[in-house]
C-alpha cells in the first residue's frame, strides 16, 4: 500500500502563515502528481494546489499568490506554504498522490492515494 500522512495544521490568526507537510511511504515504485485539497464544513472538497513530477503547478484562483506547493521527490514529500491566511481558508486539508506501487508477484499498480487530512483554522 501507499500511506500519506499530513502534518502542520493548527489554529492561526488572519494574516499569519502555516506550512503543511505530507509524507508518502510504502511500496512505492514512482509518484506522478501530488496535491493538496481542502474541505470546509458544508462544502465540497476542492483542489488547492497540485504539482506534477516534472514540476508544473496548478493553483485554485482563491489561493494564487498566497500559497506555494513544493515537493521533495527524494523523500516522497509534498509541502504547502500558506501565507496571508484568511478565515475562508479554514478547512481540513488533505494531500493526495498519483502513485505506482509494487504488489505481490512483482506487479505494479497505479492509483490515487489520500491522507486523512489535517485541520487548518484561521480565526481571530
Amino acid at each position: 500500500q501507499v500511506q500519506l500522512v499530513e502534518s502542520g495544521g493548527g489554529l492561526v490568526q488572519p494574516g499569519e502563515s502555516l506550512r503543511l507537510s505530507c509524507a508518502a511511504s510504502g511500496s512505492i515504485f514512482s509518484i506522478n502528481a501530488m496535491g493538496w485539497h481542502r474541505q470546509a464544513p458544508g462544502k465540497q472538497r476542492e483542489l488547492v494546489a497540485s504539482m506534477a513530477s516534472g514540476g508544473s503547478t496548478n493553483y485554485a484562483a482563491s489561493v494564487k499568490g498566497r500559497f506555494t506547493i513544493s515537493r521533495d521527490n527524494a523523500k516522497n514529500m509534498v509541502y504547502l506554504q500558506m501565507n496571508s491566511l484568511k478565515p475562508e481558508d479554514t478547512a481540513v486539508y488533505s494531500c493526495n498522490a498519483v502513485a505506482t506501487r509494487y504488489y505481490s508477484g512483482g506487479h505494479l499498480y497505479t492509483g490515487d492515494f489520500w491522507g486523512r487530512g489535517t485541520q487548518v483554522t484561521v480565526s481571530s
